[in-house]
């Protein structure tokens, strides 16, 4: 017990330790860049950023320019960040554009489109070059202008947990399902589920008391960290539902003061560190899906291609109803099917 205990918290200094110095790191340069992250202080993706691709940006802009990557709520509420950016209380962020929905539906479809992509390749793909990038500076325009967008994607597809076989989209019936409110709950009521909404926080002690079945929690890694898969051994990997996109804004002021050098840097930057992330989590997640494989322990399930396509079908419904609501969610919506087409996925 105590050397479990000597365990965590040695882990626990050494992150704040590495977060240290990497913000030291990130100080030296000479103009540093506060952007507020959608990541918790522990969580492994920040802890990369900070330590393999902070110090990265400072030496390709010749210590002109770095970034003070903050955890999520570390200065403004998650969802106010768009807002904060546009008085200067954040120079920029890096985090979910789902939290935006409530302000319009193009933000849920742009954020992610539930069971439309079959990996985070996919939609770094669509932001670069399918119009995704070009399509989301259209709705910060819209609703929060004076914001930049840099850059967006996602680094992980989100795994699946459940306490039972859940083999195909008819094994979906009649589940109950940890889901955010949305666009996700919708798809999973369209597939014949009973979507329970409940934060995150919540998510463990409802599957172990059997308030739910199953859940859309996170990244297989994440999972497993979380201690999920001791109480729902049927985990579907890869995922089959959600790939959040994430984006990466800047102030238009702040773009404005930046050398053209140094536009270019932050760009090729993020694209780089993004490309990074996405290909260090792929590597993690399977590692761990061996070890659970050879331990024997966990059921692990790959839906075939015919029941992810059928789980599209369905998702599609949802995304037409979601695109009918506004002009720009309609917008959007064009923009992932004709990129999605292009790669064969519709």
């Amino acid at each position: 017990m105590k050397s479990s205990k000597l365990k965590k918290v040695t882990g626990a200094v050494t992150l704040a330790v590495s977060l240290a110095v990497s913000a030291s790191a990130a100080m030296a340069a000479d103009r540093v860049l506060k952007i507020q992250t959608s990541s918790n202080a522990s969580h492994a993706s920040l802890a990369y950023l900070n330590e393999e691709w902070v110090p990265k940006l400072e030496a390709m802009t010749d210590g002109a320019l770095s970034v003070e990557l903050l955890p999520v709520d570390a200065v403004v509420p998650r969802r106010e960040t768009a807002e904060a950016i546009g008085v200067g209380i954040l120079d920029g962020d890096l985090t979910s554009i789902n939290y935006f929905a409530g302000i319009d539906p193009a933000f849920a479809l742009m954020g992610d489109l539930i069971a439309g992509y079959d990996s985070a390749d996919q939609i770094q793909a669509f932001c670069a070059q399918g119009g995704g990038k070009e399509m989301l500076q259209k709705l910060y325009d819209t609703h929060f202008p004076g914001v930049h967008v840099v850059g967006c994607g996602a680094y992980a597809r989100e795994a699946f947990v459940s306490k039972v076989p859940v083999n195909g989209v008819a094994d979906l019936k009649g589940l109950k399902i940890r889901s955010p409110e949305g666009l996700a709950a919708d798809v999973f009521k369209r597939a014949g589920a009973a979507p329970v909404s409940m934060s995150g926080s919540e998510t463990y002690g409802a599957l172990e008391k059997g308030v739910i079945d199953a859940a859309d929690n996170s990244a297989y890694a994440n999972n497993d960290a979380n201690g999920m898969h001791k109480i729902a051994q049927y985990p579907i990997f890869p995922g089959i539902h959600s790939t959040p996109i994430l984006q990466f804004t800047v102030s238009e002021m702040v773009w404005e003061e930046l050398s053209d050098a140094e536009k270019v840097a932050l760009e090729t930057w993020y694209l780089a560190a993004y490309n990074g992330l996405r290909q260090y989590f792929d590597r993690l997640d399977r590692q761990l899906v061996a070890r659970d494989k050879a331990a024997g322990e966990l059921t692990i399930i790959d839906w075939p291609q015919a029941e992810r396509d059928k789980l599209r079908v369905i998702a599609q419904e949802a995304w037409n109803d979601f695109a009918s609501q506004t002009d720009l969610a309609k917008e959007v919506y064009e923009t992932h099917v004709a990129f999605m087409k292009q790669a064969g996925l519709l």
